[in-house]
């Protein structure tokens, strides 16, 4: 790849009366699209120097990798950060080493709109690299619709009626391509009573109901088994929530088990701080005396969240009210006798 050329920009006076705002703008755009590709060029070449330094550190096979963590804390570069860089630096070296774009090409693509390219299909890289190649200036936007079209016309998860009227131009790509994503999300018995109702009607609003649909089953089966409270007795979940979508309300109960799964994890959360608070405490008082009245006090104050009953107000938006909980731990054995409540009041 050419090495990328100095950033010198000449910027529309902000303050001047004689250009246009349309032009002031459209000069703004043309910098910032200037921007986007300098930087483009250097994120390349930084995942380039993180994957030597990680591949440094992996030689020898000693350490396993501690080394290239040690560095990236040295540079205050996040783990996360460093190997997206990587993998966008490979996505580069991949599509320069196979011919899908050419080195001076890259100039041609924003920041984002490569970023998109490299996590395409290989067909819809071709396009967009031929465009590239041709001189043309590669957008997100562009990239995005071109991979909605291709995978709206060639998806197997879709109908042959979806993918025909899509080709026709009689269904938007746009549309198509998010019904595509969701239902991948699906076991194929469900995929199946939804395609069938897409043959039946293979329409616009049709296919946004469906993509619908499927969206609230896979976030209720995805929520539905991380919630614990399902895990007791024999709920057959996968019936449930047909019952509701003939109800037409599996929205709701979408909602309902996420508000559940994220009551749950509340809760193990509140467990874990009212545990850690009620050491603490207990070892403040026992550090404390009669000379430290004021700490004394301070830990009477605690009382009221360290113990077997909380009390937590609300503020003022709830009108002063005042939430009591309180908690009961049970051991394995004991969940086999009728469950002691766990009492929550507002008042």
């Amino acid at each position: 790849m050419p090495e990328a050329p100095a950033l010198s920009l000449e910027l529309p006076d902000p303050e001047s009366d004689t250009i246009s705002s349309m032009e002031f703008l459209a000069r703004i755009e043309e910098a910032w699209a200037v921007c986007d590709r300098f930087d483009l060029q250097t994120e390349i070449w930084r995942g380039r120097i993180l994957k030597a330094v990680r591949d440094r550190e992996r030689r020898g096979g000693e350490g396993r990798g501690g080394g290239f963590l040690q560095w990236l804390r040295e540079q205050e570069i996040s783990k996360t950060r460093a190997y997206a860089l990587i993998q966008l630096a490979e996505s580069a070296d991949a599509m320069l080493g196979e011919g899908v774009i050419e080195q001076t090409s890259v100039n041609n693509f924003s920041k984002r709109a490569f970023m998109e390219t490299a996590q395409a299909d290989p067909e819809v890289q071709l396009m967009i690299g031929e465009a590239a190649n041709e001189g043309q200036q590669i957008t997100r936007k562009q990239v995005r619709q071109l991979t909605d079209e291709f995978t709206a016309a060639t998806s197997p998860l879709l109908p042959e009626e979806i993918r025909q009227r899509t080709a026709e131009n009689l269904l938007p790509p746009r549309a198509v391509a998010p019904l595509v994503k969701e239902l991948a999300k699906l076991p194929e018995d469900q995929q199946d009573d939804l395609r069938k109702v897409l043959r039946e009607e293979p329409e616009l609003e049709r296919v946004k109901d469906v993509t619908s649909t499927a969206r609230w089953l896979s976030k209720a089966a995805e929520a539905g088994l991380a919630v614990r409270a399902f895990q007791q007795g024999e709920l057959d979940l996968p019936k449930a929530m047909q019952e509701a979508q003939r109800l037409d309300a599996l929205g709701l109960l979408a909602d309902a088990v996420g508000q559940a799964q994220a009551l749950e994890s509340a809760v193990l959360k509140l467990h874990t701080s009212w545990r850690r608070l009620g050491g603490l405490q207990e070892r403040l008082w026992v550090e404390s005396g009669s000379s430290t009245p004021h700490l004394r006090e301070l830990l009477n104050a605690l009382q009221t969240l360290s113990g077997s009953t909380l009390r937590v107000s609300l503020g003022e938006l709830a009108g002063g009210k005042r939430v009591r909980l309180q908690l009961v731990e049970e051991s394995p054995d004991q969940l086999e006798a009728p469950p002691i409540p766990v009492v929550g009041q507002a008042g």
